[in-house]
């Protein structure tokens, strides 16, 4: 029997997933009864899907929204740029839950394309609000500024990254259009788009509003049956393995899945978007599954398994290794919360937690397996005098940094598959774009982070050539007194695209990345050149507690990591 879902708003809680639904309506609270405007009915939406803070630029035909922000319990965080503020409010919500970003009429929601449909891909919950002109300023269709072609431009661009979009302009519907969409970010854990003309900010509605609710549910027998073959299919197998992925992050079944891998003794891997989905120091961790790029044993390990649960996982190019993996759709359990597959059969309308709880729950026989020998720890780092520094060290250094307390966030490039071998202590503590891979998404993610939970601290990956798409956002960081500290890997250019086509557009100059402090007026900068300046350089970034800490890391240009090598390897064949 399927358990019955809550459906509560809560940034913490678990949101269910069934397309099975069923809509009560609730009772008028005092708050309705007080007969709210479109305006402030949004901010209590926001508040009570847990989001406090809200990113963005104000423009003119936001700023009657802005004051009502301003007014609320709710922190506005001003950025420099709106596609930052996109960046922060998708690593905000891949912390807290769901993430919220607010800005202007088509020259700042346009700026937010990029940002937004990496959350989409991503699946990262992000609820954009977006002011527009006023209804009644569009009479006899005029012209006014950062308008494009028509005045449902920027909506209809919005409805291909968007799970869910609505335009506020009738306060008949606005409403419940409100609660459509935030129902579906929760649900579908993707990125919603709400217009709000600037006249409609306090328009209240025709009749008293009463919000619904759905409660989703998985077909019984559907559950049934697919829990009865997985189990057998379990049961039987002598090498079983899990595969856990990035929904396992967004639907909070950090706590299901240990309990079936714990109960049944079942090793699991992680796809590198699903990177610390739990710790990696947990016994039963193999270790990032990533085809050709990822360590060999690991890849043996979960390529002989005659029985592989794919859990949450989105089996995207770059966590299959550009198609090296080599997994048998035969062998596999595929459980998303869009499709239920065991090997060619199909099971409809069940939900990925209702589907991990039973199998947690079912009594199974379940061989346990050996686990593959760990790779060599490497003895503790001591700096050598005047040895410049390599890939391979600044990582093995960084490694021994990283603490309970501490999020790695990884931008594009040797940034993020250098990161892969990485020990993240506790879980969802490795933050990037490892699908949608868009550069310069690590400085404002950092931003989101510490937004979301101060007592987080960032260790910040970033290439030199990603660093200067979004490095202004140290000045929202210094402005807000949070502390990341962010290295830079300089090597003089785009260093990936140098392995797959050389050539002299993938250099940028070189800027003196540790004199940002100097520019910003406050912070830290380190010139690192060699071992032991790394090793005093991060020391110190570790105790300067109150400001970020920018380390400039000079690497040789063709130095990469072994991940990248095989990486930039297949991918040269068919580029």
């Amino acid at each position: 029997m399927s358990p019955k879902s809550t459906n509560k708003p809560k940034s913490a809680s678990r949101q269910k997933t069934s397309p099975t639904a069923k809509t009560n309506t609730s009772k008028s609270s005092k708050k309705e009864e007080a007969i709210l405007s479109i305006g402030a009915y949004l901010i209590e939406k926001l508040q009570e899907y847990g989001i406090r803070d809200v990113f963005g630029i104000p423009g003119d035909f936001v700023l009657q929204f802005y004051a009502q922000l301003e007014e609320s319990p709710i922190r506005v965080i001003g950025t420099t740029r709106e596609d930052c503020a996109g960046y922060a409010a998708d690593a905000y919500a891949r912390v807290n839950g769901m993430g919220a970003v607010c800005v202007t009429y088509c020259v700042g929601g346009l700026s937010l394309c990029n940002s937004i449909a990496g959350a989409y891909s991503e699946k990262s919950p992000v609820v954009v609000i977006s002011g527009a002109p006023g209804m009644e300023e569009r009479r006899n269709d005029p012209l006014l500024h950062h308008r494009v072609r028509d005045f449902n431009t920027q909506r209809e661009v919005f409805e291909k990254i968007t799970v869910a979009h609505a335009a506020l302009e009738d306060p008949l519907t606005a409403f419940r259009e409100i609660d459509r969409c935030f129902a579906a970010a929760a649900r579908y854990k993707r990125p919603v788009y709400l217009e709000l003309p600037r006249d409609r900010v306090n328009a209240k509605p025709l009749t008293p509003h009463h919000p619904q609710s759905e409660e989703y549910f998985s077909d019984p027998q559907a559950l049934a049956a697919s829990i009865e073959e997985a189990a057998e299919r379990l049961s039987l197998a002598k090498k079983p393995v899990v595969i856990a992925g990035v929904e396992v992050h967004r639907f909070g079944l950090r706590e299901t899945l240990l309990k079936l891998i714990e109960k049944h003794s079942i090793p699991v891997s992680a796809t590198l978007l699903g990177k610390s989905v739990i710790s990696e120091r947990h016994p039963l961790y193999l270790g990032i599954y990533e085809g050709a790029m990822g360590r060999e044993a690991v890849t043996k390990y979960v390529e002989e398994s005659d029985c592989v649960l794919l859990a949450g996982t989105f089996m995207t190019d770059i966590n299959l290794g550009i198609y090296t993996a080599h997994l048998d759709p035969q062998k596999c359990i595929y459980a998303t919360s869009e499709q239920l597959r065991i090997g060619y059969h199909h099971f409809h309308d069940v939900r990925l937690d209702d589907f991990l709880e039973h199998l947690a729950d079912e009594k199974m026989k379940i061989v346990k397996r050996p686990m593959p020998k760990p790779p060599a720890k490497p003895a503790a780092f001591k700096a050598v005098e005047d040895q410049p520094v390599t890939t391979k060290r600044l990582f093995q250094r960084i490694n021994e940094l990283l603490v309970d307390n501490m999020v790695v966030v990884a931008d594009v490039g040797d940034s993020l598959f250098g990161a892969s071998d990485l020990i993240i202590h506790q879980h969802t503590e490795f933050l990037s774009p490892a699908y949608y891979t868009s550069m310069g998404f690590a400085i404002p993610a950092a931003l989101g982070v510490q937004v979301a939970n101060e007592k987080l601290r960032p260790i910040v990956l970033v290439g030199d050539g990603a660093f200067q798409m979004t490095c202004l956002e140290l000045s929202t960081i210094l402005r807000h007194h949070f502390n990341p500290i962010v290295v830079v890997l300089n090597n003089k250019g785009y260093t990936t695209e140098r392995f797959l086509h050389e050539g002299p557009f993938n250099d940028i100059l070189d800027w003196k990345y540790h004199r940002m402090p100097d520019l910003l007026g406050g912070g830290w900068g380190f010139e690192v050149n060699t071992e032991s300046e790394l090793d005093q350089a991060l020391k110190a970034s570790l105790n300067n507690e109150d400001k970020f800490s920018l380390l400039n890391v000079h690497l040789q240009p063709h130095d990469i990591s072994s991940a990248l090598t095989r990486l930039a390897e297949k991918m040269s064949k068919t580029i």
